[in-house]
This record gives C-alpha cells, sequence and structure tokens, in this order.
C-alpha cells in the first residue's frame, strides 16, 4: 500500500523551481561544505559495530539532552533567589531563548565548513564551562553569562543530533529514527521533576546544575570519538574530498587569506546579522510585558523596527554579496523548506497560545494535586513523542509524508479547537485531557513529517542549514505565540476579574491578577474563588479561538507540500546514497 503520488513527484529535479531544487545550483559554494563531504566519506569506512556504536552514542546524547530539559529549569528560581534577585528569571530566559534559536544557524554553519565531530566537540566546551560558570557562580550575572554558553550548547546539541541522523538514515527510516531520539522525554518527562525534587532535598541548586558538567561529556565524548575516529581513517585512506580553495590549498595561503577565507566559509556578516535581527525582533515580542510601560516604551518599537529593516539587509547580503551564504536563495525559492517553516512559525504560534497559561489555568480551575497536574502538563509532550514515532513508522511503510502531516495538522487543530469547550470548571477532567491528548497526537505526526519533507527536498550539502533555518523560524513563531498569549492575558485578565468579582477592592483584585498563588489561598465554593475561575474561562476562551483559527493555516499551508517519495536515498532530489554515490532509482 502507498500513498497516491502528487504530479510535483514525478517532475524532473531541474524543471520545478517550487517543490524540487536544482542540484546545481548548490556548486557555486560547495567549498563550504566540507563537513558533508568528509560525513560521506566516513560511511565507506563504518561496519556493523562502528555504526552501531553511533547510533548508540546518539541515544545517550539524546537522553542526557531530555534529562537536561526537564530539571535544570527548575533550579532557576532557586538559584536566582540564593541572591535575592528572583525577578531577573524574565530577562535570563529571554536571553537563553534568543540564543538557543539564534544558535542554530552558527551551529550548522560550522558543521558545514569543518566537520560533525569538530561541531559536536565546540558544542561540548560551551555546555561544560557553562555548567562550570553556574554552578560556582557568586552572583546572578555570573550565572545569566553561564546561562548564555550553556544555551549555546544546548541548542547545538539538539540541532547537531537531528542533523547526524539526517546524515546517516536514508529517508524512509529517517522520521523514525529521528522520532526515536525523542523517546527520552517519554520518562524524563514525568521522573525529570522527582530528580528535581530529589536533588534540591537533599543538595542544592549548584549540584543541580554541576552534575551535568560530569554526566554530559560522559554522555557526548562517545559520540564524539566515534565521529572522529570516522573521520581520521577515511582521511588516511584517502577518501575525504580535498579541501582545494580553486588551484590553492587553504594551509597553502597567506595567514591574511586564511582568515579571510574562513570569514567567507562561515558568512560571518550573514550570521551576525542573523542574530542581531532575530534578537531585535524577539525581545519586544518577549519583554513587552514587563518592561515598564509595555508597547508604549519607545525602546519596544525601537528594537522591532530595527529589528525588521534588518531583514532585507540580510537578505541583500546573503543573496548579492555572500560567497558562501548562510540562507542560500535556493531556500527562499524551495516549496517545501518555505512551507515547512510556515507550518512550523504557526503551528507554535497557535501551541504557545494556548499553553503559556495553560498550568496557570489548570491549578486554579481544577481542584488536582500539584502532582497531577504536572502530569496533566506533561500529556501533550509524551503524547507528541510517542505518535512522532508512529508517524515516523508509518512514512517507512507508505513511502511518502504529505498525507501524514495534513492528517497530523488535522488532528491539532480539532483538539485545539475542543479547547473551547473543554476549558473552565464545568468542563470534565476526561475532556481537558483529550484536547491535550489529541495536540500531542497531531503534532507528533506533523513535527516528524514536515522536517523530513524539508529534508528531502534539499542536495546533503544544504541539509544542516535548511534544518537550522526551519527550527529558527519556527522558534520565532512560538516567540510570537508568548507573545501574543500575554497581551490577551495582561490586556483582558483586570477586566474579567472587576466583571466577575465588582464587591472587591481593586488592590486585591490586582493581587489576584498578580499570582495564582493568592487565588489558590481561597478554597473552590467561596464567591472569590469561583470569581476567578470565571475570569480565567472567559480569558482561556478568548486565547483558545485565537489559537483555532492560527492552527487552521498550517493545515491549509500543508496541502500545498510537494509529496517527495522516501525511499533509500539521502534525500530526494540528488539521487545519491549515504555514501554520496549514485543510486538506482528505487522511485515507487
Amino acid at each position: 500500500m502507498s500513498f497516491p503520488h502528487d504530479n510535483d513527484s514525478h517532475r524532473s529535479v531541474h524543471s520545478d523551481t517550487k517543490g524540487h531544487v536544482d542540484t546545481a545550483s548548490s556548486d557555486s559554494d560547495s567549498a563550504a561544505h566540507i563537513g558533508v563531504k568528509t560525513v560521506e566519506a566516513t560511511h565507506k569506512v563504518y561496519g556493523k559495530y562502528s555504526k552501531w556504536a553511533l547510533f548508540i552514542s546518539l541515544g545517550l546524547a539524546s537522553y542526557i539532552y531530555s534529562l537536561d530539559g526537564t530539571t535544570t529549569y527548575f533550579y532557576l528560581n532557586f538559584a536566582t533567589s540564593s541572591f535575592g534577585e528572583h525577578s531577573l528569571i524574565s530577562p535570563i530566559q529571554v536571553a537563553q531563548s534568543i540564543i538557543i534559536a539564534c544558535g542554530k544557524p552558527v551551529v550548522a554553519k560550522v558543521a558545514d565548513v569543518s566537520s560533525r565531530g569538530t561541531a559536536y566537540a565546540g558544542v561540548l566546551i560551551f555546555y561544560v564551562v557553562g555548567y562550570i560558570i553556574i554552578a560556582s557562580a557568586q552572583n546572578v550575572e555570573t550565572i545569566a553569562g553561564g546561562i548564555i554558553l550553556y544555551a549555546l550548547g544546548y541548542t547545538g546539541l539538539q540541532l547537531l543530533t537531528q542533523i547526524i541522523i539526517a546524515d546517516i538514515t536514508t529517508l524512509k527510516w529517517r522520521g523514525f529514527v529521528s522520532a526515536m531520539m525523542s523517546s527520552p522525554f517519554i520518562i524524563n518527562a514525568f521522573v525529570g521533576s522527582n530528580i528535581a525534587a530529589a536533588i534540591m532535598k537533599n543538595s542544592t541548586w549548584r549540584w543541580g546544575y554541576g552534575m551535568f558538567a560530569i554526566l554530559v561529556p560522559a554522555t557526548l565524548l562517545p559520540l564524539i570519538i566515534t565521529l572522529l575516529w570516522a573521520e581520521n581513517k577515511a582521511r588516511k585512506l584517502g577518501i575525504i574530498a580535498s579541501k582545494k580553495r580553486g588551484d590553492v590549498e587553504p594551509k597553502q595561503l597567506p595567514l591574511f587569506q586564511k582568515i579571510r577565507d574562513v570569514i567567507d566559509r562561515l558568512d560571518v556578516v550573514g550570521l551576525l546579522l542573523i542574530g542581531t535581527s532575530v534578537a531585535l525582533i524577539l525581545l519586544p515580542l518577549t519583554l513587552s510585558q514587563s518592561a515598564k510601560g509595555g508597547w508604549n516604551n519607545a525602546s519596544m518599537i525601537a528594537m522591532l523596527v530595527v529589528g525588521g529593516v534588518l531583514v532585507p539587509v540580510l537578505v541583500f547580503w546573503d543573496f548579492k554579496i555572500a560567497k558562501y551564504p548562510v540562507i542560500a536563495p535556493r531556500f527562499c525559492m524551495n516549496r517545501s523548506v518555505v512551507i515547512a517553516c510556515l507550518i512550523g512559525a504557526f503551528d507554535f504560534i497557535s501551541f504557545y497560545l494556548t499553553f503559556t497559561f495553560l498550568y496557570s489555568f489548570v491549578v486554579v480551575v481544577k481542584p488536582w494535586s500539584p502532582v497531577n497536574a504536572n502530569y496533566f502538563f506533561s500529556t501533550q509532550t509524551v503524547a507528541l513523542t510517542i505518535f512522532g514515532i508512529l508517524g515516523g513508522l508509518a512514512m517507512r511503510y507508505f513511502g511518502r509524508y504529505k498525507y501524514i502531516l495534513i492528517t497530523g495538522l488535522g488532528i491539532r487543530l480539532v483538539g485545539v479547537g475542543l479547547m473551547i469547550h473543554s476549558r473552565g470548571a464545568n468542563g470534565s477532567d476526561a475532556e481537558l485531557v483529550w484536547t491535550q491528548l489529541l495536540q500531542g497526537i497531531g503534532g507528533g505526526f506533523a513535527a516528524v513529517s514536515s522536517q523530513v519533507g524539508a529534508q528531502a527536498s534539499v542536495p546533503h550539502s544544504d541539509v544542516a542549514m535548511v534544518t537550522a533555518v526551519v527550527l529558527l523560524i519556527t522558534e520565532i513563531g512560538g516567540a510570537i505565540g508568548n507573545a501574543i498569549a500575554g497581551s490577551i492575558w495582561t490586556n483582558l485578565m483586570p477586566g474579567k476579574l472587576a466583571k466577575h468579582l465588582p464587591f472587591l477592592p481593586e488592590a486585591d483584585r490586582q493581587a489576584l491578577f498578580g499570582s495564582i498563588t493568592t487565588v489558590m489561598a481561597y478554597e473552590r465554593g467561596t464567591p472569590i474563588r469561583e470569581g476567578a475561575i470565571q475570569a480565567y474561562d472567559d480569558v482561556m476562551k478568548v486565547m483558545t479561538i485565537v489559537a483555532t483559527a492560527t492552527a487552521v493555516i498550517p493545515f491549509a499551508l500543508a496541502f500545498l507540500m510537494p509529496n517527495w517519495h522516501l525511499g533509500d536515498t539521502q534525500n530526494a532530489v540528488e539521487n545519491v546514497d549515504l555514501k554520496g554515490e549514485r543510486h538506482e532509482n528505487d522511485r515507487a
């Protein structure tokens, strides 16, 4: 059984500028992709056991990434509070989110121009140094500095894992293997908070961070050693492509030329433009609710305007000037890449509209224990992971991904829409839980299929950067969703509290608005608690309606996605295997 073939899938590689890629277009900057050629060469030296060592090492890296993500966020509250600076959590997290977003193209570019093993080694250094700085910090400024270094390592580990999976798996298995690397979240979503609580009970937040300075090297070193061993062996056997630049090798160039060559290959100007523009756009979106005057603060508008102006500057630089651009013009002409970016962005906008205040909502509205509230909060993440794995298996079986993507986004839309009805104290527990399960089921199918679709549409030399760009745009969508959710909450909640609690003084209503613990101090059934529940109900209704309307957009865009055949090739446009050698056409 197979999915029906789209007409797009039968066109020649060179004839379709929307759904397909002219592979010749990448030849002009192929010299900037030494890392890709190195990866292809290593496939000629991997044996049965070394390949399994690579997969097991990837699994260890994925587990530590998951454990990190489900524990360390908990410690930041205690770390900042120990210095009497708990209010600085928000700007620290904003800086962390910006580094996580902007760091992806930097890491991808380094992996392309050097090697995957070298990039992993660099990521490990940032990771460990960052955690050592945090664990030994004597003030909150040092914690912030350590978190910035750590964030670069964290985002690098996330991205490089996806890049390596794309390097070592054929299209038909890529979705499944990629989803399997997220499987530790199934366990850690529930045990992570227990581990964090045990650390705080028996030790301090310093050990909570510091233990990762030991665990991360222990889990990443096997992967790095395996990668570097394969690269070194391929180099000794003479099967790694030459690093020539024209007729002159970089090592024979004068020092100035060497520096210029590295700057060109990394597209340092392009990376700086991306980082600056994204940072200036994300800062006002994430700080507008806490900054003095909100959007009336001139600095908020100024940052947003400058960030927006830098976008066309980046386009001009990468399209017209850069020798080896970070965002090549062909990416913007590739329908699969553009649609994958838009699907990711709008899906994250919709997700964060309902998720940003979801925990606050359930602990106020529902009579659940903190443990059950935490389990509910993890429901969507667990469903996402499990059904991402099932979606990967479906892609392996059918050899196509488009209709899995459409189905996933359709289910996700239903899950978001049902929240309009299920929210509030009168919605049943089962109904509210099912809204999260449905969003997780649909999200699992959608996430794995859209990423594979984008990767399938480009030559191997572009896979790392395309993966980074899709994740970058997706996270910008998340920041926008957070900002919209914060704006709705801030602008509507005071009025709704006044509507349902008109007998309370303004100061008391402000206290209820500013703290969920103040709301929870009132027993259920009391007029104040029930009035607050009604206010939360009304505001969440607006959020879910906006989220549902937004979720329609990625569902509609999915129908425009080309339906690439997922076979035994590295991608769907070059017809080559994992070694970079020509593969017999296996199109169904």
